[in-house]
């Protein structure tokens, strides 16, 4: 039998958490993150992959080739999905009811998009409710923005409208970091997660570094690239304060004062981070720099010789050609290739006035690479930035040019921080999954974030059924909602007659709106979901569950509701 360690009341708000697994409880509640990445790797699911066929021979691949063959399984089995109707409603009130015990509202304020956070310049200037849809709520009410596991992500595909699976992007975070462990064997101490309070994200201490995007990869090259796709991987990170840092050692809050994670790990971030997000200057990053601010291409010309003749092009029609063309300005090997396909009527005989020529300025940066933060190479590059009389406009240029290359991300300051934390969770790649659960099983009762994957894992064999009932009746309201237009002997049919098909394995078991969305459930499931709708209607009605000997049994209204269930669990619970 499996010793369950104790919650004491103090904790089961967390513990209740470890289920619903909202962005708000993970924001208070900074364990929770890994807890799920934890849960995903127990998972048979993420196993399962092994077995697939794009996977073979993966280990003949070197470790980037390996994140990119991932890559490529996720974006084809996976959505990125941010609906504010897939997991209900909920007010600002109630939420900070649950959480004023641990923090306050203006704190919460300061880091959570849901309670008024506008840092993101980007949100703040187009009214971040309208942005999200909660426009058509009152101000007070805000979504349950639940984070899904990989069971739950995989179930989309029975959801309405959905093709294959989906999920948030703390949802891809999570499964991106469990994958990478399991299928690319990357340890965990490289894969770091990093939290903003209105984006998730992984950082992969794989040669220069790799960032996870929802689906996507980011590599050092592509973060300098200039296109739009990378500058909306860029947004977080350039404008958002980064609330939480977490891997296998631990966790550190800009919130909170104690810091779990391991110093030497959290520096060993930082610094591949800083690296990832500052290369020098050369023509190359100046051509990418304009291609992405585009505001500045009004600055600058470029020289071509056409039929043996110098002329003088607006380097924004140099741009603008890139569309739909394999050249690029940027690239030495193909940029006469696309100055080709430039029509000769957009070209000058004579230099532009008061523009850059970018030719010259680029024979010079070939010369001279140069670092940001050297003074006397940065005078030097303002001197060689000539044909503009506009002081003003020539170190806009400048200034642009070193945020391009140079970004350092607000992450949460060590000053003042007390580190110490239960150690590393050290389970190894190459470890089968049978050893991870028996090694994590062993943690529980010393390690927090151990013993909150099993509940994040819902396996009510080896948990404390009361989070999960909590959970289940106060943070689920899509079935609620849902049903309300039927009568209570509808509402039984209805429940009776649908699928009896869980989407956990084993003793793991989904909570009502689970079953609701994806119209499916055990009989177990089936039978909470109902018990759920019931005590909303009637809250004076007692309500009571056995399960045990393949059935479960809910009484309610003075009748008995009967489903076969194949959880093997045995449990009465009486709900007053």
């Amino acid at each position: 039998m499996n010793q369950i360690p104790e919650i004491t009341p103090d904790l089961l708000e967390k513990y209740s958490s470890a289920i619903s697994l909202s962005d708000m409880e993970i924001f208070v509640f900074p364990e929770l993150l890994y807890s799920l990445v934890l849960a995903n790797i127990m998972s048979p699911r993420i196993w399962e992959w092994k077995n697939d066929k794009w996977f073979a021979k993966l280990d003949k691949m070197k470790p980037y080739k390996k994140i990119q063959r991932l890559k490529q399984f996720i974006i084809d089995h996976y959505e990125f999905n941010l609906d504010l109707d897939t997991w209900g409603l909920t007010t600002k009130e109630s939420e900070m009811a649950r959480f004023a015990p641990f923090m306050d509202e203006k704190t919460i304020g300061q880091s959570n998009a849901l309670f008024g956070y506008e840092g993101d310049r980007h949100y703040f200037s187009l009214d971040i409710r309208k942005h999200f849809g909660l426009d058509k709520y009152t101000s007070n009410i805000i979504p349950f923005w639940k984070t899904e596991t990989l069971e739950a992500m995989d179930a989309f595909k029975f959801k309405e409208n959905y093709r294959v699976g989906a999920g948030e992007c703390v949802s891809l975070s999570t499964l991106y970091a469990a994958a990478l462990f399991v299928i690319c064997d990357v340890p965990l101490e490289d894969i770091f997660l990093i939290a903003t309070p209105l984006h998730s994200q992984n950082f992969i201490n794989v040669n220069d570094g790799v960032l996870t995007n929802n689906r996507r990869l980011v590599t050092k090259t592509m973060w300098f690239n200039g296109t739009d796709l990378t500058a909306k991987a860029q947004r977080a990170l350039r404008n958002e304060q980064v609330t939480i840092v977490a891997n296998n050692t631990g966790f550190i809050h800009t919130v909170y004062p104690e810091a779990t994670i391991a110093p030497e790990s959290f520096e060993l971030f930082r610094q591949k981070l800083d690296a990832f997000t500052t290369t020098e200057i050369t023509f190359e990053i100046l051509a990418n720099f304009l291609r992405e601010r585009s505001e500045f291409q009004s600055c600058f010309q470029i020289m071509f010789v056409r039929h043996g003749k110098v002329q003088y092009l607006p380097i924004e029609r140099a741009y603008a050609y890139e569309h739909g063309s394999p050249f690029k300005v940027s690239d030495d090997s193909t940029r006469d290739k696309l100055l080709e396909q430039v029509d000769e009527y957009d070209f000058y005989t004579e230099p532009i006035e008061d523009r850059i020529l970018i030719n010259k300025l680029g024979d010079y940066l070939k010369n001279n690479p140069i670092s940001h933060f050297d003074k006397e190479s940065m005078r030097g590059l303002a001197e060689a930035i000539t044909c503009t009389k506009n002081m003003d406009r020539k170190m806009s240029v400048i200034e642009g040019l070193v945020d391009f290359v140079h970004l350092d991300p607000e992450l949460p300051a060590t000053e003042g921080k007390r580190f110490s934390g239960p150690g590393p969770i050290a389970i190894q790649p190459g470890a089968t999954r049978e050893e991870i659960i028996d090694y994590l099983r062993g943690l529980r009762a010393s390690h927090p974030i151990a013993d909150l994957a099993f509940y994040a894992s819902r396996n009510l064999a080896v948990t404390d059924w009361r989070p999960f009932l909590k959970a289940a009746f106060e943070r689920n309201p899509v079935v609620v909602a849902e049903t309300q237009g039927l009568s209570d002997d509808e509402l039984t049919a209805l429940f009776d007659a649908m699928a009896n098909e869980s989407i956990y394995d084993g003793s793991r078991v989904a909570q009502p709106d689970e079953v609701w969305n994806f119209q499916r459930g055990d009989g177990l499931e089936r039978a909470m979901a109902l018990a759920n709708v019931w005590k909303v209607r009637h809250p004076d009605d007692a309500i009571e569950l056995a399960v045990g000997g393949g059935e479960a049994t809910l009484t309610i209204g003075g009748k008995e509701c009967r489903f076969e269930t194949n959880k093997g669990l045995e449990k009465r619970i009486t709900l007053a």
